[in-house]
């Protein structure tokens, strides 16, 4: 860390739903924040005092009772909601009431109702939201190439994603995922994270027409021996029209035997991109290639000057960490690029558009 880093004054992080054995919290927060530095752990909240206490203990920080004892702390700066989606409105909120910034894992809420509520309570206070994929090094730098004019006027965009989640053995622990009702599905996690990458390269869809399906209705236990029911949708078939009249069509899958894998066509007037990643791309290496005029696409390196992190450019955790790096350099005083709330509520209303075209069979304009 350069001299001028460590004269910054810390930010001061109280983390709900760090546990002392593993988990998101653990296993990719807190190494996110110690790559990024200008952070410190001040403070945790578990999900029950054995826990918290046993996490205090292995983290060396105080534990909390609740939410917003944490948020009330002095010396708390910024609360880090890394709970199930359900929890999250109830620990956000009393946090927002304290007056602290906040960053909430996605799913960002249970449904558009529930984000546009925390969204309210938001106002004036620096949010961020678990939307890494647009800190993402290489979705930056495809969404200048589009933007700069790398493939002309964009005529249509293609994306096929698929997750083995959803429709193979679930455990108990994801079990809440197979619930539509529960806010964790694969339209909010797989295709969520996916579609709000993309929307930050093409833009917003202006209308969709949808088509979704549960394939997988029952889904074996890991450990158990019975199948368990599943209502989120396994499959999901979009298109509608961006900003400037091209189309965008999308095929989610879930329950994949081949395996996951995500790849993004853009087609211009004047070239081709390609984007390709083995996994989700928010938490996988995307490779690009393209092609200016009639060309057939080829590798495209990185350019310099994107990614402030090369030595974890195949973990899990680099956009995360340059999400991190964007939000110390916002509370510091620099400019706003991480999502925040405002962000949330703009990708629920999509999938709460791509719900009512599915169940209605109609075009829905946003």
């Amino acid at each position: 860390m350069s001299s001028d880093a460590t004269r910054r004054p810390l930010i001061g992080v109280g983390v709900v739903g760090l546990s002392a054995t593993g988990g998101w919290g653990a296993g990719a927060h807190l190494p996110a924040l110690s790559t990024v530095g200008g952070f410190e752990l001040r403070g945790l909240v578990g999900s029950s005092p054995a826990s918290a206490r046993a996490a205090s203990a292995v983290h060396g920080v105080p534990a909390y009772a609740s939410a917003g004892a944490l948020a009330e702390a002095d010396d708390i700066d910024l609360v880090v909601v890394t709970v199930k989606t359900p929890q999250h409105r109830d620990l956000v909120l009393p946090a927002l009431g304290a007056g602290k910034a906040v960053f909430c894992e996605w799913p960002f809420a249970v449904d558009l109702r529930e984000a546009e509520d925390m969204a309210a309570a938001a106002q004036g206070i620096p949010t961020f939201v678990g939307l890494q994929g647009r800190s993402s090094p290489t979705f930056r730098w495809l969404a200048d190439l589009v933007s700069n004019g790398f493939v002309g006027e964009v005529l249509s965009v293609t994306i096929s994603t698929a997750a083995t989640e959803w429709g193979t053995p679930v455990s108990e622990r994801m079990l809440y995922t197979l619930d539509r009702q529960l806010g964790a599905t694969m339209m909010a996690i797989a295709f969520g994270h996916a579609i709000d990458s993309v929307s930050m390269v093409v833009g917003e869809l202006q209308d969709v027409v949808a088509t979704t399906a549960i394939r997988h209705p029952h889904v074996p236990l890991i450990h158990g021996g019975r199948d368990v029911p599943m209502t989120a949708e396994d499959q999901i078939a979009i298109s509608g029209t961006l900003p400037g009249g091209a189309v965008l069509s999308a095929h989610q899958r879930g329950g994949i035997a081949s395996g996951a894998g995500f790849s993004m066509t853009v087609d211009g007037s004047d070239g081709t991109l390609q984007a390709t990643a083995p996994n989700h791309p928010h938490v996988t290496p995307v490779t690009v290639r393209g092609a200016r005029g009639h060309g057939r696409p080829t590798e495209m390196p990185l350019p310099d000057g994107y990614d402030q992190y090369p030595r974890l450019a195949r973990s899990p955790i680099h956009t995360l960490a340059h999400a991190y790096g964007g939000i110390r350099d916002q509370l510091l005083g620099g400019a706003a690029v991480v999502p925040d709330f405002d962000d949330a509520v703009i990708r629920h209303q999509l999938l709460d558009a791509i719900t009512r075209s599915a169940a209605s069979g109609r075009r829905v304009h946003r």
